[in-house]
């Protein structure tokens, strides 16, 4: 595709823009710079943005993405609870910023993998039956590196921001294609902010060991 096309579907895409997808974005983008922070607004800003991108999934037939939100909810949930514990003792959070060891990093690299396959396979045959335009290679890759992510955030592991980077950078021409313009460049904003968040955290890790 010439570039000339490029700006011109891209400029189509922002003025053809929902509210819906404007607040979604939006909310987004404040969800992962709380995160960031390390802050517990993290989640129910976060809540915003998954509870709209599951009907605007569904609505571009981005099953693998809907569900990823769907999880996102669920595990928004669970990760409120547990970044709300307080240490009695000191006052401070209870769950603590940490680097994942050998063990925990093949856990994780089974836990994207079960779920790429098991997503994979599920949008394969909803591509012959029910929705002919997704994307099951990419839409599975995108969904399965989001799900580990969202696990690990929950659990306050640096490793999560890999995981985000990676479905961020698939997440930019997957919605770019499916017409969802503003949140391809939500997603390119969340990269950056997803780099950042590594670094932050990372520093963080080093100093709670210390």
């Amino acid at each position: 595709m010439e570039l000339s096309l490029v700006f011109d579907q891209f400029v189509t895409g922002i003025q053809q823009t929902s509210l819906l997808e404007f607040v979604a974005v939006c909310a987004g983008i404040a969800s992962v710079w709380f995160s960031r922070k390390e802050n517990i607004l993290v989640y129910p800003i976060g809540l915003i943005n998954t509870t709209i991108y599951i009907y605007l999934s569904l609505k571009g037939q981005l099953y693998g993405e809907a569900s990823v939100n769907l999880y996102y909810t669920v595990v928004s949930i669970y990760g409120w609870v547990w970044w709300s514990k307080i240490n009695q003792n000191t006052q401070e959070a209870q769950l603590k910023i940490t680097l994942s060891n050998s063990r925990e990093r093949i856990q994780q690299w089974v836990f994207f993998a079960s779920f790429y396959v098991l997503i994979f396979v599920a949008l394969t045959w909803l591509k012959e039956s029910f929705a002919p335009e997704a994307i099951p290679w990419a839409d599975a890759f995108a969904s399965a590196t989001a799900y580990t992510g969202m696990w690990l955030m929950a659990r306050k592991k640096v490793a999560s921001w890999y995981w985000w980077i990676a479905t961020n950078i698939a997440s930019i021409p997957l919605y770019f294609v499916k017409g969802y313009v503003f949140t391809s460049v939500q997603f390119l904003v969340l990269l950056i902010l997803a780099i950042a968040g590594l670094i932050s955290w990372h520093k963080k890790a080093k100093h709670e060991r210390h």
